[in-house]
């Protein structure tokens, strides 16, 4: 009753939905709580896809180090809803960084706090029927809260899809890879700068369709965890999106890949050097060290094993491929 009371007195609600959210099966019961309580929704990297990218209050990822539009919405809700999250998904520290936000925790399990992370309420037990027995205590107005912030968020996110520059954009890349895909399709993301591009921009419409490695963030996870897909989902386009440090780690798997006659497809962001590490380098200490490499030609080096190899030389290439 207290939560059902906060939210209805709110009026800029927003929930920020974690990955609990998955492995409890809720992604349908979250879907209809937002619509009910008619109430955004932002989710971490690791639970893209429990409201599909296209429904009209989703408002997208949530995640990055810095203060981009999601996060702007944040700041401008009075109550914050976080359902199924975990703090090692995106540290508080980064969308309450004054710890003047209300919130409120619904969740299997108890909420870790700290000072950025003060439970105004925590509603403990099953998810599901959590979110149906607060819902039906709600009286909310109908109108959209948030619906122009929505509509900024799309148009940044297909603001490249056309772009015809060369080399191509990060942004255009991952328009290519979602017109290419169906809505039940797999990208399992390794981890390096196309990371955050990838959790940022790919839309995904359905729960675990865009699989990121977090928390200890695992370089190489791409190229094992497509070949796994594949198995599990022999019927579903895998696709493992890789910058060229995280595809070196592991790119001996080809071989398991081609002796498994798996049907899988592996897309190389290569700039030649870890460029994350590379950033946070030039962000603490205004120098880059150590974090330039040397690349085999990935197109000869994937026929050597037997599968196909294509570089992609202009910007409408890819989406022929």
């Amino acid at each position: 009753r207290q939560v059902a009371e906060m939210i209805s007195e709110a009026k800029n609600p927003v929930i920020i939905a974690g990955n609990g959210i998955i492995r409890h099966g809720a992604e349908a019961e979250l879907v209809e709580f937002a619509e009910t309580i008619n109430a955004p929704v932002a989710t971490t990297f690791m639970a893209k896809g429990v409201i599909p990218s296209s429904h009209p209050l989703s408002l997208g990822t949530v995640g990055l180090k810095a203060h981009d539009l999601v996060a702007f919405g944040i700041d401008e809700a009075d109550l914050v809803i976080c359902i199924g999250y975990d703090m090692v998904e995106y540290d508080p520290a980064y969308w309450n960084p004054l710890g003047k936000e209300k919130i409120v925790h619904i969740d299997g399990s108890a909420a870790e706090v700290d000072t950025r992370y003060i439970v105004e309420a925590g509603v403990i037990g099953d998810i599901k029927d959590s979110m149906h027995r607060i819902a039906a205590r709600v009286e909310r107005d109908p109108n959209a809260p948030m619906k122009k912030l929505r509509q900024k968020i799309v148009k940044e996110l297909n603001r490249y899809e056309d772009d015809a520059a060369f080399p191509v954009k990060p942004q255009k890349i991952i328009c290519d890879i979602r017109k290419a895909l169906n809505p039940e399709d797999i990208v399992i993301s390794d981890v390096g700068a196309h990371k955050m591009w990838m959790a940022r921009m790919y839309q995904a419409e359905r729960p675990n369709t865009c699989i990121i490695s977090n928390g200890f963030a695992a370089m190489g996870i791409a190229l094992p965890g497509a070949i796994a897909a594949k198995l599990v989902y022999p019927e579903r386009n895998i696709v493992a999106v890789c910058g060229d440090g995280g595809f070196m780690m592991n790119n001996q798997e080809i071989e398991t890949a081609v002796r498994l006659g798996l049907n899988i497809t592996v897309l190389i962001f290569n700039d030649n050097k870890y460029g994350l590490i590379e950033w946070h380098q030039l962000r603490h200490y205004g120098r880059k060290s150590h974090i330039d490499v040397t690349n085999p030609d990935f197109v000869k080096f994937a026929e050597s094993f037997g599968a196909k190899g294509y570089k992609v030389d202009k910007a409408e290439a890819l989406e022929g491929i």
